[in-house]
């Protein structure tokens, strides 16, 4: 199923949506200070053109530890994206979601564009892992939590 609905998303408009991605990490990489973002944007790029089966999470939920995109530089590179890029990018998914949602068969894709548009707004300190491995991690961390819980 998730093969016909990346088929689908690609080929009915995804596939523009993953080039802007594309384009604006160009964009990044010649300013060669916005490297780390045009990074971003080829693996989110990568992410838009396929993105039924896979989700975008926070990696420090993923690895259970801070690095540099999850702390405080983290944050302010995303200060930084959300107003250089990150609410172009997010306007792009957010027209294109309106457009599918005219559609029953467009539904899941209007979805799908609202989440893109949310990880537009803030991408740094994010990772694209299977679904599998993002409700492995979130159900490892809840035992976690629990655990700890039951030891006060």
């Amino acid at each position: 199923m998730r093969a016909i609905g990346n088929f689908l998303w690609f080929i009915l408009g995804g596939v523009f949506m993953g080039l802007l991605w594309w384009l604006v990490g160009l964009i990044a990489f010649v300013s060669i200070v916005g490297i780390p973002w045009g990074r971003a944007c080829m693996v989110i790029g990568n992410f838009t053109f396929f993105p039924f089966g896979r989700e975008a999470i926070n990696r420090k939920e993923l690895t259970q530890e801070d690095d540099l995109g999850t702390g405080t530089l983290g944050l302010l590179g995303n200060i930084v994206w959300f107003l250089l890029a990150g609410i172009w990018l997010a306007l792009g998914h957010v027209v294109s979601a309106v457009a599918c949602f005219f559609t029953i068969i467009g539904i899941p894709f209007g979805i799908q564009h609202l989440k893109l548009a949310g990880i537009a707004l803030a991408p740094v300190g994010k990772t694209i892992v299977s679904k599998e491995v993002a409700a492995a991690a979130r159900a490892h961390n809840a035992q976690a939590e629990v655990a700890r819980l039951r030891s006060r």
